[in-house]
């Protein structure tokens, strides 16, 4: 073990900021966009599936390595493999994973940002999504405000800085969900918005279904480009990592099923189209609010709220971000901050000017530098890391089941049992490669 690795101070402290990561935009902006598309309840129930039989083992497995690697995912492989193998390839493609994660997830968070203030300053009455998007000034200085502020945090020690900030972020989001859940419930609309987001209606469900609630699970939880490595390496050996693992996704899973319970209602009320896509949360919450009594202040909530999640998984991933480039530099914590706080933002200005002066059509029509980035991440990186994972975890030619049972079974609670070996060792990476195909040959190209 590193001696001189810094430490969470509390399991509180590891549950919140693993979680922090996992919860995010994934949750609230695109998860209830897409239960929209995919016909609301089927999606939501395979959602959850994919979350039990794919995200947790997975999760289990990248917590693992990173524990027993003490490292860094670009570190991690390297300690964990057997003399003359490659894995830790694989490493370097995480750190390129985070780093185009935020290379649009900032501008996103910019964007909370600016909607949230729009509507504390009582200026939510013209606000419009096209409009934001496509003002560049607006984009670059909210993605300014995103990155500084993400770095500022991470340039202190991790408990008095990444930890202290996680645990009052998320508290504060859990209060704020509830609190816009039950405001919803009580909206006339909400016995035909709850029908429709949690009864599955079956003849829905098909192979594209599937792949985007698995690809949805793996984006919510950050699984896939070491994420979840990353804090497994600032952990003792105190409680084993399923039961840890499964707080964690109930956690997420509450956040996002909270999400669908505040739109849908307030959708059917207002007359909302449910499948009206990513501008779901900022265009029509917004005329929700502007048309409601006491809108302004439910607004100025919600928006909030956003930018807390937002902020809890950018935060964690800037974290991932800084520690591997830490481990290939030797730099300092401020150091370290201040350099990749630099390079996010220069790359982030593709997504932010992709509306106005940098424009992209990387697919089909309307797509932009966002589609392209989360295509890197969501529809490649995401599961391709999830299946290295499990075959690392699993085979001889890899880290090897003995070991990884080892680690993940050390300390008090929920254990790895013996029965669950062919789920990890080949349900997972078989309808992972299945999907991650099956996906490729159906995405949308032009």
């Amino acid at each position: 073990m590193n001696n001189g690795r810094e430490r969470l101070g509390s399991r509180m402290g590891f549950i919140m900021l693993s979680a922090g990561c996992a919860i995010g935009c994934g949750n609230v902006w695109k998860f209830p966009w897409m239960a929209g598309q995919f016909g609301g309840g089927g999606f939501v129930l395979v959602y959850v599936l994919c979350l039990l039989l794919l995200g947790l083992p997975a999760m289990v497995m990248e917590f693992a390595m990173g524990r027993a690697a003490q490292a860094s995912p670009v570190r991690m492989y390297q300690k964990l493999e057997k003399p003359g193998q490659k894995w830790h390839i694989h490493g370097y493609f995480a750190l390129v994973g985070n780093v185009a994660l935020m290379a649009f997830y900032t501008v996103v968070t910019g964007w909370m940002i600016y909607y949230f203030i729009q509507f504390l300053t009582g200026r939510s009455a013209d606000l419009g999504f096209i409009s934001m998007i496509t003002n560049p000034g607006v984009n670059v200085f909210y993605l300014f405000i995103a990155v500084a502020l993400g770095f500022l945090v991470l340039s202190f020690n991790l408990q008095g800085g990444l930890e202290r900030v996680t645990k009052y972020l998320m508290t504060a989001l859990f209060v704020l969900m509830i609190v816009l859940a039950v405001h919803s419930g009580f909206l006339s609309g909400a016995k035909e918005g709850l029908s429709f987001y949690l009864v599955p209606d079956f003849s829905k469900i098909d192979g594209s279904v599937i792949v985007g609630a698995m690809n949805q699970a793996f984006f919510t939880l950050s699984i896939g480009i070491g994420s979840m490595a990353i804090f497994g390496s600032y952990i003792g050996k105190e409680r084993s990592l399923l039961g840890e693992s499964v707080n964690i996704i109930l956690l997420d899973t509450f956040v996002a099923i909270m999400a669908g319970f505040i739109m849908f209602p307030a959708c059917f009320t207002y007359g909302i189209e449910v499948n009206a896509g990513p501008s779901l949360l900022f265009d029509t919450m917004a005329t929700v609010f502007n048309n409601m009594a006491g809108g302004r202040l439910w607004g100025t909530l919600f928006f909030l709220f956003m930018v807390f999640a937002a902020f809890s998984t950018e935060l964690a991933v800037f974290e991932n971000i800084l520690a591997m480039v830490r481990e290939l530099t030797g730099w300092s914590r401020p150091k370290g901050s201040l350099i990749c706080g630099v390079g996010v933002f220069l790359l982030a200005l593709t997504t932010a000017l992709g509306y106005s002066v940098l424009h992209f059509q990387p697919f089909a029509e309307d797509t932009a530098w966002l589609d392209f980035w989360d295509f890197i991440v969501s529809t490649n990186l995401l599961p391709i890391g999830a299946f290295m994972f499990s075959i690392f975890c699993c085979y001889k030619k890899g880290w090897g089941w003995d070991a990884f049972i080892a680690e993940a079974n050390t300390g008090k609670g929920l254990k790895v049992q013996s029965w669950m070996k062919p789920i990890f060792k080949y349900f997972v990476p078989i309808c992972v490669i299945a999907l991650y195909i099956y996906g490729l040959a159906t995405f949308k190209w032009k």
